[in-house]
């Protein structure tokens, strides 16, 4: 659902908080937004009240993030309880599996959020349940820039990992007033930012080309292929942000390429600008 308030590219939930059930975000098959752009996936919230129970046979590869709660995940992978009290803190516990999978997630807790993102793919079989202790915290940023791009990645698969996957997924924690996804960069494939913040009136701005985007808590925005993107946190507020790249058709997501005018930052003998008092 495309926000009238800003950019194109942001989508918004009707209300401050995700409503009970699933909530959808995006359509693989739908023109998203622009007429003329598709983000190749679905993407939507999918929130739980205790005892709720989401069952699902799945028609597609289809990925759960866990975003906060305690719940019981029952799927090819086995039974498992897993809980996630803070984005920023810990991270994720994610599900995955093919078409044609039977899932069922209950709530243990009184509030349980999923973030969830499905894509058309009938190479992967099964279910892979990852478990907090396999996803890294990449301390990345460090050094460059008066540290003022420093913020911690955490990569739950991608192509070098799950080549039989149509999609990348990560994480990025973003600390107050500091930038992230810098300098600026692009890629062929479309990808999707889910955001959240350690404050309910928290925000941040995104860079999309020329575009600049306020995002706030529950805010997601797709990038299209080929689009310069940037984040920043407003200081005194901590940015968290869900990443999904979709794999296109004989090319998949491999990494990216920065913003040819910005490329010095990355040289940690060059800082930039300073004060000189």
């Amino acid at each position: 659902m495309p926000s009238p308030h800003g950019s194109p590219w942001l989508l918004r939930p009707a209300r401050q908080r995700f409503a009970r059930g699933y909530t959808p975000l995006l359509h693989e098959d739908r023109h998203a937004l622009k007429a003329s752009v598709k983000a190749l996936m679905d993407f939507g919230v999918l929130r739980q009240g205790k005892g709720q129970v989401h069952r699902l046979l799945t028609t597609k590869e289809t990925v759960w993030v866990l975003l906060r709660g305690n719940a019981e995940i029952t799927s090819a992978a086995g039974r498992v309880e897993v809980t996630r009290s803070s984005l920023f803190d810990e991270a994720p516990t994610v599900l995955q599996v093919g078409a044609g999978e039977s899932v069922a997630l209950r709530s243990l807790a009184a509030d349980t959020e999923w973030a969830v993102v499905a894509a058309t793919n009938a190479r992967l079989r099964g279910a892979r349940l990852i478990l907090p202790a396999e996803v890294a915290n990449e301390d990345r940023g460090v050094g460059l820039a008066q540290d003022a791009c420093r913020r911690t990645v955490r990569t739950v698969f991608d192509y070098s990992t799950r080549q039989d996957s149509q999609l990348v997924v990560g994480e990025v924690v973003n600390r107050a007033g500091r930038w992230s996804s810098y300098p600026p960069h692009h890629h062929p494939q479309p990808e999707v930012y889910h955001y959240r913040f350690t404050e309910p009136q928290g925000y941040g701005h995104a860079e999309l080309g020329e575009d600049v985007v306020k995002v706030r808590d529950g805010d997601s925005t797709l990038i299209p292929g080929g689009l310069d993107h940037a984040q920043v946190a407003a200081p005194g507020y901590g940015m968290y942000y869900l990443w999904i790249v979709r794999h296109l058709p004989r090319r998949p997501y491999k990494g990216f390429t920065f913003t040819p005018d910005h490329t010095w930052l990355l040289d940690p003998k060059n800082q930039g600008w300073k004060p000189s008092v």
